[in-house]
């Protein structure tokens, strides 16, 4: 057995945060039955391939929810679990709102901004949110690598919430409505900046050839081995005093001597904590070759 063997999930979600969610879940054991509009997910057009991957594995169901929503009510009325992200009330006015769905079922909403504040009715996606949260202070106008407000905030909080409520569920015997905020929750990832270049100790720093490196010393021990191979000891007493921006520009320099290959080959087998910023192509050869 799964853990979520025999659990059904129906999923009202669009785009990225519902459905990878609902992937993590059907990864855990659950059927997942998506209710998609007669056109399908908008997610099909913008991006093919995450949207055949988001989906392998998951039935599907096509209903007009404004002209007959009863095929989605018969869902709703066996569901374990249920997955919405239109804006606060309007999965009320379509008649798949938590007040239609049993008692037993968690039924999570996951929002841009919950379901309270000034923001509540604001359109948006994972930058505004990231935007609104503050997470790109350090970093616009770069774009974040990763979609942080819909993977980490959205869809892994609504997971972590779903389980939660599952387990609370076999206790009390009902379930429960659990609300996720994107902004809020990456708000809270991202509120104490310490591992996003507070710290010279924990940086991405330029190599010769152009290329990055990554140090994340942390530990007084891995601090110690770090400065040691670089054959500057008396920055010892530096780790974590007050003066992290000129500790950073010193460690800038010294990096900047040497291409990322001769860094690599350097602390290879040093427990430094050291490493390449790698494109996808040699990540993929590294872990999987």
């Amino acid at each position: 057995m799964t853990p979520l063997d025999g659990i059904l999930v129906v999923d009202f979600t669009r785009y990225l945060p519902g459905p990878f969610a609902s992937r993590e879940l059907l990864e855990l054991g659950a059927r997942v039955v998506r209710v998609l509009p007669p056109g399908g997910d908008p997610l099909g057009a913008t991006d093919p391939g995450w949207h055949e991957e988001l989906n392998a594995g998951k039935e599907s169901v096509a209903v007009d929810l404004k002209v007959d929503a009863a095929p989605a009510r018969e869902l709703l009325a066996a569901a374990d679990v249920v997955l919405e992200s239109f804006r606060p009330g309007v999965a009320s006015r379509l008649g798949i709102g938590p007040e239609h769905a049993p008692a037993t079922a968690v039924y999570c909403s996951i929002t841009g901004f919950g379901v309270e504040g000034r923001h509540v009715r604001r359109a948006g996606h994972d930058l505004n949110y990231l935007g609104w949260a503050g997470v790109l202070e350090h970093t616009a106008p770069a774009l974040p690598p990763v979609p942080v407000a819909d993977f980490a905030a959205g869809a892994m909080g609504a997971v972590t919430q779903i389980l939660a409520a599952l387990l609370e569920r076999e206790k009390t015997g009902r379930g429960r409505h659990v609300v996720v905020s994107m902004t809020h929750a990456a708000h809270r990832l991202a509120s104490r900046p310490i591992l996003t270049g507070g710290l010279a100790c924990y940086r991405i720093y330029p190599t010769a050839d152009g290329r990055w490196l990554t140090v994340a010393a942390l530990e007084p021990v891995f601090w110690e081995r770090l400065i040691a191979v670089l054959g500057r000891s008396d920055l010892a007493d530096r780790h974590y005093a007050e003066d992290q921006q000129a500790l950073a520009s010193e460690l800038s320099e010294i990096f900047s001597t040497r291409p990322l290959a001769e860094w690599l080959e350097l602390f290879d087998g040093e427990d430094a904590c050291v490493g390449p910023v790698a494109t996808l192509a040699e990540a993929s050869s590294d872990l999987f070759g």
